[in-house]
Parts: structure tokens; C-alpha cells; sequence
């Protein structure tokens, strides 16, 4: 009877030892789809905003501060750039990188590595207008610790706000925090080079 005890003591472990696992496969399986889940999201998710077919000399670089040229909206989602790019930031009317001729030449290089751009145009508005803008775009861009993310002036656009990143445009006649962030999430280093800095 003993004897009897002990073996069914050793199936009783066995099947515990089994159903762990069983368990831990199962665990592991589930864990593999969800990190395959996302990983599709990811790569197949669509992107944000208005659809900007991609310029046939997009990957050119042309000499630095000369112009690039025409491009295929305003502001540019690609075409030919400078092989330097502008640091991650918020950029103000008065900063010396706004002052350069061309700066789409640089910008244009931070759209290929996966940036969005926010382009402002404060000649819409008033003072009060303007300085809200830029709070509302630094406080997005704090949402993404300024990870490739830019603020830059445009004079040259018609609306107060204008986002972009490679191929895509969204613009904006009033600030939508909810759909910047959207567009930023979507977009972001969806671009020839993502993974460079």
C-alpha cells in the first residue's frame, strides 16, 4: 500500500510537472503573438495625414546652401537635400538655423531619418496667437521627449500649422494636440533611413 502511495505520489508530480509545462509553452506562445502582433502594427499601421507621392531625386544630396529647388508641396515631405540634417528641437523665428537661405535643404535630410516636422507661420496670427502656438507644439513635443521631432517658422505657408514627415502632410487651421500627436505616432521613422539619428 505504500509502495502504491509512492507511485501515485510520482504520477501526481509528473502531472503537476507537465501542466507547469504546458503552461509556460503556453505563456510563451502568447507572448511570441503579441510581439509579432505589434511588430505588423508597427510595419503595416497607415499613416497619418495627407498622402505627398515622393520626388523622383528625393534621395540627392545637392552642395550645402545652395538651393534645392521646386518641390512637390509646402512645406516639402521629400526631394533633394543637404547630406546634413538640423538637431531635434523647437526652432524660433529669430534662431540662426531659421536665418539660413534654404533650411528645407537640412529639414528635408531630418525627414529621410524618420523626423516629423511641425511648420508654424505666425504672420497668420496675432502675438497672443503665435506665442500659443508654439507653447501648444513644445508641449507635443515634450509628449515624445523630442525625439525626432522639430519645430521650424514658414512664412510661406497658408495655413498656421503644418506637419510633416516622409511623404506625408497634415496641415492645420487650428492646433488639434490629439491629432498632432496622432500624426507623430503613425509617421514617425517611417522614412528611407529610420535608423539613423
Amino acid at each position: 500500500m505504500a509502495s502504491k502511495s509512492m507511485k501515485e505520489k510520482r504520477s501526481q508530480r509528473r502531472k503537476s510537472q507537465k501542466t507547469t509545462r504546458t503552461l509556460i509553452w503556453i505563456g510563451v506562445g502568447i507572448l511570441v503573438i503579441i510581439f509579432v502582433g505589434f511588430i505588423a502594427w508597427r510595419i503595416f499601421r497607415p499613416a497619418s495625414g495627407e498622402n505627398i507621392p515622393i520626388m523622383a531625386n528625393a534621395g540627392d544630396h545637392v552642395p550645402q546652401d545652395s538651393d534645392p529647388g521646386q518641390f512637390n508641396s509646402d512645406p516639402p515631405t521629400s526631394g533633394p537635400h543637404y547630406a546634413q540634417e538640423f538637431d531635434a528641437g523647437f526652432y524660433d523665428e529669430s534662431d540662426p538655423e531659421a536665418q539660413v537661405p534654404y533650411p528645407e535643404g537640412y529639414l528635408i535630410h531630418n525627414l529621410e531619418h524618420g523626423y516629423i516636422i511641425f511648420w508654424y507661420n505666425c504672420e497668420l496670427l496675432n502675438e497672443g496667437g503665435c506665442t500659443e502656438l508654439k507653447n501648444q507644439i513644445q508641449g507635443v513635443m515634450d509628449e515624445f521627449n523630442n525625439f525626432k521631432v522639430i519645430g521650424f517658422p514658414r512664412s510661406s505657408i497658408d495655413v498656421p500649422l503644418a506637419m510633416t514627415s516622409w511623404g506625408q502632410l497634415q496641415t492645420f487651421e487650428t492646433f488639434d494636440a490629439a491629432a498632432a500627436s496622432n500624426f507623430i505616432r503613425s509617421n514617425q521613422n517611417r522614412a528611407p533611413e529610420p535608423n539613423a539619428p
